[in-house]
């Protein structure tokens, strides 16, 4: 089961970004706060980004595939292994190489419109 927020909205109440780029986290923070979701945390790198996990498992996260000198894919087998709805986020469409074990998660295209971000927060996990 997904926490929802207490007015039934049914946005996640916690969501991680893991984005490298300063402009496009703070992007995604302010359109995610206008939706309606309660907490947003901000990381830009796998280390930080398991240890926020540690800390607080999210209950949604917006993976950016390619930070700087490494991929996202060891948050994202974290996020699988708790059980926790993720999105890839990337800017190379299909070329982004991501592996066949993630091949079924949803990805964002960047630059992605609000409909497409409030999309994937209203589907996920379902």
């Amino acid at each position: 089961m997904i926490p929802v927020v207490p007015d039934g909205t049914g946005w996640p109440a916690d969501v991680l970004i893991v984005e490298d780029d300063p402009i496009i986290a703070i992007d995604f923070e302010d359109r995610l706060l206008g939706f309606g979701v309660t907490s947003v945390r901000t990381v830009g790198s796998v280390a930080q980004a398991l240890s926020a996990v540690a800390q607080r498992a999210p209950d949604f996260a917006l993976l950016d595939v390619e930070l700087i000198r490494e991929t996202s894919f060891a948050v994202a087998e974290r996020l699988l292994a708790l059980k926790i709805p993720f999105v890839f986020v990337t800017g190379y469409g299909a070329e982004a190489r991501i592996p066949p074990e993630f091949s079924g998660q949803p990805r964002l295209q960047k630059p992605c419109s609000s409909d497409a971000l409030e999309a994937a927060l209203r589907t996920r996990g379902s």
